[in-house]
């Protein structure tokens, strides 16, 4: 994700984005994935889902205060609307990228 990308695609979006701020060895960072790729799929019309890996793009996230991961920010209107830090067990993560997105 470049930081073009970041801009159109998360900051100018019509729809509620959710963020995935993850890095690749990070154990739990990699429990959301499936939770999010099944609300992605279900939900494409409604909003978006973007992984960001921090150790590409460091800039970035501590541009929006992410200080630890795994860290979800739901951004609406170019701000931040929702957030979730630290790894949840898997019943919690199943539900938190729709709640996430209910803003």
């Amino acid at each position: 994700m470049t930081d073009a990308f970041f801009i159109e695609d998360v900051l100018q979006s019509d729809k509620p984005v959710l963020v995935d701020f993850w890095v690749a060895w990070c154990g739990p960072c990699h429990r959301p994935t499936p939770s999010l790729k099944a609300t992605a799929a279900e939900h494409s019309n409604r909003h978006k889902i973007v992984k960001l890996n921090i150790d590409k793009r460091p800039e970035t996230a501590a541009a929006y205060g992410v200080m630890s991961i795994p860290t979800m920010n739901v951004f609406v209107g170019g701000r931040i609307a929702k957030t979730v830090v630290g790894a949840k067990p898997k019943e919690v993560i199943e539900l938190e990228p729709r709640d996430l997105l209910n803003v």
